[in-house]
């Protein structure tokens, strides 16, 4: 049986805390067999929250030396650093192989011991610029649901920390039971486009008159076009530079690096969802190749389109 240890601090987000106890905890093979262990550890036998107080917690000898995976939620106290013993414990556990995956406002806490260095990560798009000004270290990337760096994993807010954990169920046990997990938690296995997470901003800028956002939705629609940087200017009504300055402003990335990136999670979907060939694939989500999709596939999502559909489809 696999082990999960989800980390209690002060100040913890409740709905961080809650999210990997329902998804990892309600986990079970068609026997009712749990296909996890999952606890709940601490520094201290009660930590305190803005909204309740939590007791009895378990001690961190369980995550440091046993979990084979560990959850760190976020907490409203994000930038305050980790004490030294739970510095050296969330160090100690990734270097005996752990997987290490935090929710929200946590990828601090994976920063502040290193455990981000050097790596892509994501966190909530409020708090993004933070992380990286903070962290330099880390190439933040405030425009994805989750990002997977070999065995350490970051979300961004809210509801994304439930696309994380359904995400590692599924890379654990299958699609099948990760299925099961997201109709228990009324939610799509698989975000349909994965959407919002490309307009890292929008909030913030949806009324705006210089918001760039009707063209990103025109240009989601039409991905099966070669759409170019200079056709993004025209729909936006404005110079290269400028549209460059805006993406950079509203999207925290090129268009170029936007163009590819909505283009490879389209061909995920096409790939979890049809039998499509990648030939079709690549096609119908404006690759110039299938070896253009090959290339920029492996390096967003890790892997090439056949080994995805292998693990996914």
């Amino acid at each position: 049986m696999r082990s999960v240890a989800v980390l209690a601090v002060d100040e913890v987000v409740p709905f961080d805390l809650s999210v990997p106890l329902e998804i990892f905890g309600r986990s079970s093979y068609d026997d009712g067999t749990p296909c996890y262990d999952i606890r709940v550890c601490a520094e201290r036998p009660a930590i305190s929250s803005r909204f309740f107080a939590l007791a009895s917690l378990g001690n961190l000898d369980f995550l440091a030396e046993q979990a084979d995976t560990i959850i760190v939620p976020g907490s409203l106290s994000y930038l305050a650093e980790p004490s030294d013993r739970l510095a050296a414990t969330l160090r100690h556990a990734y270097d005996r192989g752990a997987r290490v995956a935090s929710i929200c406002l946590g990828a601090f806490t994976l920063a502040a011991v290193g455990l981000l260095d050097g790596r892509r990560a994501t966190t909530h798009w409020m708090v993004a610029a933070d992380l990286a000004r903070i962290y330099p270290r880390v190439r933040v990337d405030p425009a994805v649901l989750f990002v997977e760096e070999g065995r350490v994993l970051t979300s961004a807010g809210a509801a994304a920390g439930l696309d994380l954990c359904l995400h590692m169920v599924r890379r654990d046990l299958g699609s099948a039971i990760a299925a099961d997990m997201a109709r228990l938690s009324v939610m799509p296995l698989t975000r349909q486009g994965g959407q919002a997470q490309f307009i890292a901003e929008r909030p913030r800028l949806q009324a705006g008159r210089d918001s760039i956002n009707p063209t990103l939705e025109w240009a989601e629609s039409e991905l099966d076009e070669k759409i170019t940087v200079a056709d993004l200017a025209d729909h936006a009504g404005v110079s290269r530079r400028t549209l460059i300055r805006r993406f950079h402003e509203q999207v925290r990335m090129t268009p170029r690096e936007w163009l590819q990136t909505v283009r490879v999670r389209r061909a995920q979907e096409l790939l979890e969802r049809t039998d499509s060939t990648v030939e079709s694939i690549a096609e119908h989500t404006g690759f110039a190749s299938v070896a253009a999709l090959r290339q920029a596939f492996r390096k967003t999502v890790g892997v090439t389109p056949q080994e995805y559909r292998r693990a996914f489809g």
